[in-house]
């Protein structure tokens, strides 16, 4: 009897702790919309936009509670975020933004953004992929040199 009140108090907890994640939370929306300025800065090759979008995505993690997002995940995300802020090289933001885009996804699976589904998109030439509000495809990785390499791997809803 004291092992299955013990299991269904666990279960219980489980439940609260899935549910608690799956629901939307300002500040991963936040950090998101940041990624996005980021990833839209790649795009058009502006090494400056992107040093600036990056630093207000550490600025937004920085801010974040680690009880909502691990210490672990948010240390790996300001650390990607930071490469991108601290240098004026498009190739070096460019493949710091690869590690980010991993622990993005990750990041993304597990809270709820908003209403809409959120794009994991796919570039075969970088080997990487990124997160998209649309279908359409906006090469981070390429920039003006192949905008429209890739393609829509899956789609988080």
């Amino acid at each position: 009897m004291k092992k299955y009140i013990i299991t269904a108090v666990l279960s219980i907890f489980s439940v609260l702790s899935l549910s608690a994640q799956s629901q939307s939370n300002p500040q991963v929306s936040k950090l998101y919309q940041d990624y996005i300025s980021v990833k839209t800065a790649l795009t058009t090759d502006d090494a400056d936009k992107t040093s600036k979008a990056a630093a207000e995505f550490v600025k937004t993690a920085a801010a974040i509670d680690p009880k909502v997002i691990s210490s672990t995940h948010l240390s790996a995300l300001k650390k990607n975020a930071g490469t991108i802020s601290g240098t004026k090289s498009i190739d070096t933001q460019r493949e710091a933004f690869l590690n980010l885009s991993k622990d993005m996804i990750a990041l993304t699976k597990q809270f709820k953004l908003s209403g809409k589904p959120v794009f994991v998109m796919y570039c075969p030439m970088a080997d990487g992929s990124w997160l998209s509000n649309e279908k359409q495809v906006v090469n981070p990785y390429y920039g003006s040199k192949m905008l429209s390499c890739g393609s829509v791997k899956s789609e988080i809803k």
